[in-house]
Parts: structure tokens; C-alpha cells; sequence
């Protein structure tokens, strides 16, 4: 994934109210006019059905509360009228089936502006589902639109710009403007890389008070894939996940107090989805873990400010695997918008240092996790421990670490000096006869969970029986495209709204491409 990076200093995108869902809604808008189209068209439907069939197994919060479906041909088109996702992945595969059979390449003449037109109609009709759901006491107030195209970035960023000055935005949080091109089309240093970015970076481009992400991909099922996982991660921004609490630099170790503290706000991002939270991938007796349990750390739902005191350093090559446990959680410098920008900049800098003095002295560090809970009813507290990994990145990561009641007696024979030669031999044959990989990829195995997830989830829609394309009225007529919206919301009229709202976009400021924050 080829990509790059500008700042823009708009940071807040949406409306500082608390929302029931933080959890954008999401607008996938297709642009089919692509010369390679035929090859786009599977591995963008394999991939996105993959995702979808994750998000509509995972327990807990919905984490894609509402996905909508646009594909652009002579004009724009709603495949997929805002629909929950949870318990509706059978008419989900059917958007995505009737995705897979429209026309291939040359059918439609590129150019046009039915991608900004369809940004314009997902927004109202964003507006309007949202005022029926809060009628029935749900609200999700913000939405993200993605556009797959073949079409330059920076030129639908030009075509946006100047379609969408007149329209109120304050519910749209994002657009990602993907530009999907062929391997061959790519530089040659993207090619080389083997394995695509889990959370691309992005060209942000602020127009109208509001990002714009331009981004290259290749029109692999792989990195579609994880394109499309991103909209997995936790995306609420009200609050940090996590604070670092150190001990204070400023005292000797004789007389610093006990209670001064240095404190690191951090996000929580998990790493791997736990497959305790997969529905179907058990006997029955699995279960999610206990968020609420001392033993236990969780990055989603983000419901819980966790606290971890560091209370030693340890030497990288003197701990030992055996004793951690649990799925690892990558820690970032907090996003939160609530913060004000020293206060942002100066947490980044200071974790930044904190991941090079690590590395440098080759050191991960032992923390405590502080209680929650600190009323009189927990008579007793159970405190739990995780390690903290640096990297070559400004992240770390954390993982559980066992403690004294939870070890168990091992013992471990030493290797012996001396064996038969005719022992050695065959082990030796055998291990020559193994390939060998330089590292581990998990992209390079496959388990067939999606095919188990997809089985588990299939339930046939008993309505009208698909009919072939050829034997259908015709799609792109303005009536048929108001009826198919009317089976869940009433379209509006394409109109500007009354009350424009206009933000003044940011500045550009190369020299913050690294901090990712604007210096004064």
C-alpha cells in the first residue's frame, strides 16, 4: 500500500457530545467504471464479505453498527440501504452477490460526478435514518464513507471540494478516497513490500473543516481485507484507554514520595481478535472473557480507564515465554480529542522517549494494575501484572504475566551432552528437509474460519428468488432507485441543507509528518 502522510490541524471532525455509539456508521461507495474492474470486482467482494462475516459473528457491541452500499455506473445506485449490521448478514451477502454480477469492464464510461453524487445522497440518507433512530431511542450521530476507485485521489479530492462547500457536514467524521490499481501499475518500492499495512497511514488532506484520507492500494483480496478490518478497531475518542503511571525523575530514589507520578496517556488496539469473542467457534461452553475480572485487559469496548503502575525494569533476554499469557495489546499515545494540543504534543514526546530509552537499554518493564473499583465493598484487592515489550515503532506492547498463584511446577531436564550419532542423523534429515522463512507471516496461513463463520451465519432469504440480471427491469432510472431506498428510509430531495455549515480547513504542515501534531 503505497501512502502518504500530511497534517491537517482539524483535528476535532465531530461533535464533542456523548453518543450511545462511538462506533461510526459506515458508507462503502463502489465506483465500477474502473478498466479493470473484472478483476476489482471478486477480490473486493471476497474481501469485504470476509470482514463483514467477522463483524457479524464477534460478540459483544456491534463494531459496524450500520453499513450502506453505493456502486456508481452511469449514475449512482444504493445496493444497500443503511442496514444493521448484526443478524442481517444473509441480506448482506446478497448486496454483495448482486455486487459481484453487475457488468464488467467497458460497460461504463469513466469520468462524471456520480461518486460525489452518491456522497451527497449516503449523507441524507444518513441524516434521515438517524432521526427515525433517535425517535426510537438508538442514536449514532457520525459516519465514515469510504470510495473505492480507480479514478486519481487528488483529483476526487478536487471534485469533492467543489461539490460538497454547500453541504452540512457536522454528522461526517471521514472520507477515505482509496485509489485501487493493478501490481503493475504500483511503484516499484510497494511492490516489494510483503505483507500491506493493518492501519495505512494516510495522505490527509483537510478540506472543509474535514479529512480526507488519499490512499493506494492493490486490488488484492488480502490488502481489501485489511482495509476493510480497520473499521474493526475501537474508534471512540472521549477518553484515553490507558494511563502509564512511572516514578517521577526529579527525586532520588531516598526521598521520592510514594505518590509522585508520571503519567503517560495511552490508547489500547488490539492486535488479534480473540477468538473467544467469535460466535460459533466453540462447543457452546466458550465464552467472552470477563472485562470486569482482575486478571483480564481488554481493548474492546473501551469502557474501562485502566491504570498500570510500573514498579520495576527488567532485562529483555531475563523474561522468560512461558510465563506470559493472554492476547497482547498494542499501547499508542492517546488520540483524545479532549486534550488540548500542548498537552497532546508533550504526552507523544514523552512516549516517543520512553520507546527509545527502552530499546537503548534493552529493558521492558514490569507494571502493576492499579484497582478499579476503590469503594469500601472490595475488602480484599487482586492485583494483576503485564509486561511491557518495546519496538522498533512508537508502540509498545503489553501482555499478561503470570504471577505467584497461578504458576504451576515445571521442571526442565538439561539437554544431554551426548547421543547417537544414528539418532542425530535422522533429526537432522528431517529438519533439512523442512523450507525455511526468514519470518512468520500470518497472512500465508489460512484456517478456513471465514468459510465456518460464513456456514454458521447462512440463512436463505425465503422472499423473491434471484433473477437474472438480463431478465430484471432496468436499474438506473430515477424511480427504481428511489423505490429500492423506500424499503427502509424515504429518500429526500437532493438539495442543499438550509443551514450550511463551513469550517475553515487546515494548514498543511509538512514538518509535523512524524508527531502528528502542529507546532506553534
Amino acid at each position: 500500500m503505497n501512502s502518504r502522510k500530511l497534517l491537517s490541524e482539524t483535528r476535532r471532525t465531530f461533535p464533542a457530545t456523548k453518543v450511545h455509539c462511538q462506533q461510526p456508521s459506515r458508507i462503502l461507495i463502489v465506483d465500477v467504471t474502473s478498466p479493470s474492474w473484472t478483476n476489482t470486482c471478486s477480490v473486493l467482494s471476497e474481501a469485504l464479505e470476509n470482514t463483514l462475516c467477522l463483524a457479524c459473528s464477534l460478540t459483544g457491541p456491534c463494531r459496524v453498527p450500520l453499513l450502506s452500499l453505493y456502486v456508481v455506473q452511469n449514475q449512482q445506485e444504493c445496493l444497500l440501504p443503511f442496514t444493521q449490521v448484526k443478524e442481517n448478514f444473509a441480506r448482506i451477502q446478497a448486496c454483495i452477490s448482486e455486487l459481484r454480477s453487475l457488468p464488467r469492464e467497458g460497460c461504463f464510461p469513466q469520468g462524471g460526478n456520480g461518486v460525489v453524487q452518491a456522497v451527497q445522497d449516503g449523507l441524507q440518507q444518513f441524516k434521515q435514518y438517524s432521526r427515525h433512530a433517535a425517535a426510537g431511542g438508538s442514536a449514532n450521530s457520525s459516519v465514515e464513507i469510504t470510495i473505492l476507485t480507480s479514478q486519481s485521489g487528488k483529483e476526487m479530492v478536487k471534485q469533492l471540494e467543489k461539490k460538497l462547500k454547500d453541504v452540512d457536514l457536522v454528522c461526517l467524521r471521514r472520507i477515505q478516497a482509496i485509489e485501487v490499481l493493478k501490481r503493475d501499475f504500483l511503484e516499484p518500492e510497494d511492490v516489494e513490500q510483503c505483507m500491506p499495512a493493518e492501519e495505512p497511514s494516510s495522505n490527509d488532506i483537510a478540506i472543509l473543516g474535514m479529512d480526507i484520507d488519499v490512499q493506494t492500494i492493490e486490488d488484492n483480496v488480502i490488502s481489501l481485507e485489511m482495509l476493510f478490518k480497520t473499521w474493526l478497531h475501537d474508534y471512540g475518542t472521549e477518553r484515553e484507554h490507558l494511563q502509564l503511571l512511572l516514578p517521577s525523575g526529579g527525586f532520588s530514589h531516598a526521598t521520592a514520595p510514594k505518590t509522585t507520578l508520571m503519567c503517560l496517556k495511552c490508547d489500547l488496539q488490539e492486535r488479534l481478535l480473540d477468538p473467544a469473542l467469535l460466535s460459533g467457534t466453540a462447543d457452546g461452553t466458550m465464552r467472552a472473557a470477563d472485562f470486569n475480572s482482575p486478571c483480564q485487559m481488554a481493548a474492546w469496548p473501551a469502557t474501562v480507564l485502566y491504570k498500570l503502575r510500573v514498579v520495576k525494569a527488567l532485562k529483555s533476554e531475563g523474561v522468560c515465554e512461558s510465563v506470559l499469557y493472554g492476547l497482547p495489546f498494542i499501547i499508542k499515545p492517546t488520540s483524545c480529542w479532549q486534550l488540548d494540543w500542548d498537552e497532546l504534543e508533550t504526552n507523544q514526546h514523552s512516549f516517543h522517549a520512553l520507546c527509545h530509552s527502552l530499546l537503548k537499554r534493552k529493558w521492558m518493564l514490569l507494571a502493576k494494575r492499579e484497582p478499579q473499583n476503590t469503594s469500601p465493598n472490595w475488602n480484599i484487592v487482586v492485583h494483576s501484572y503485564y509486561i511491557i515489550v518495546p519496538s522498533d515503532s512508537a508502540t509498545l506492547l503489553v501482555k499478561a504475566v503470570a504471577i505467584r498463584e497461578l504458576l504451576l511446577p515445571s521442571t526442565f531436564p538439561a539437554l544431554l551432552a551426548e547421543h547417537p550419532e544414528r539418532v542425530h542423523g535422522l533429526i537432522e534429515s528431517a529438519l533439512n528437509s523442512l523450507e525455511v522463512e526468514v519470518a512468520y507471516n500470518p497472512l500465508h496461513l489460512k484456517s478456513n474460519l471465514y468459510k465456518y463463520l460464513k456456514s454458521m451465519l447462512y440463512k436463505p432469504l425465503h422472499r423473491q428468488q434471484a433473477q437474472p440480471r438480463d431478465q430484471r427491469p432496468e436499474r438506473h432510472q430515477p424511480k427504481q432507485h428511489q423505490s429500492r431506498v423506500k424499503a427502509t428510509v424515504a429518500p429526500l430531495l437532493m438539495a442543499p441543507s438550509p443551514v450550511q455549515v463551513f469550517r475553515p480547513a487546515g494548514v498543511r504542515r509538512d514538518s509535523c509528518e512524524r508527531s502528528l501534531l502542529p507546532k506553534e
